[in-house]
């Protein structure tokens, strides 16, 4: 059973510095951000589907470094509520995702959601 979905969103890409943002008038997507989360749950699928062995092998199969592979790869442990919050653009402005591959991702959701407040209060 092929489960698949598709979404359109129209959206405007721009530079802002060296970050790529989206921009619809208020919120600012982070397009990096946003890549990388889809990034990883599409390689989780591989892994998942058995299409791929490991997150080593999809470094090889992707020309990078393992060590990119599975901090992506952490990004799949995020609370759905956290990742609807990016999509709308409305995650704090300094947490992209170099901050999620240099820093620990808690995999209790409550921990997680805590951090984003602190973040938002932290940064406002």
């Amino acid at each position: 059973m092929n489960s698949a979905m598709e979404t359109f969103v129209p959206l405007t890409f721009r530079r802002r510095g060296v970050q790529r943002v989206v921009t619809d008038e208020r919120p600012v997507h982070d397009v990096t951000l946003l890549e990388g989360i889809a990034r990883a749950f599409y390689w989780q699928h591989l892994l998942d589907t058995g299409a791929m062995p490991s997150g080593s092998a999809i470094a090889r199969a992707e020309k990078l470094h393992h060590s990119v592979v599975n901090e992506l790869l952490r990004l799949t442990l995020l609370a759905p509520d956290i990742i609807e919050q990016f999509m709308a653009g409305r995650q704090p402005r300094r947490l992209t995702l170099m901050w999620f591959q240099r820093n620990r991702l808690m995999v209790d959701w409550q921990a997680q959601r805590q951090l984003m407040a602190s973040f938002e209060e932290m940064y406002e």
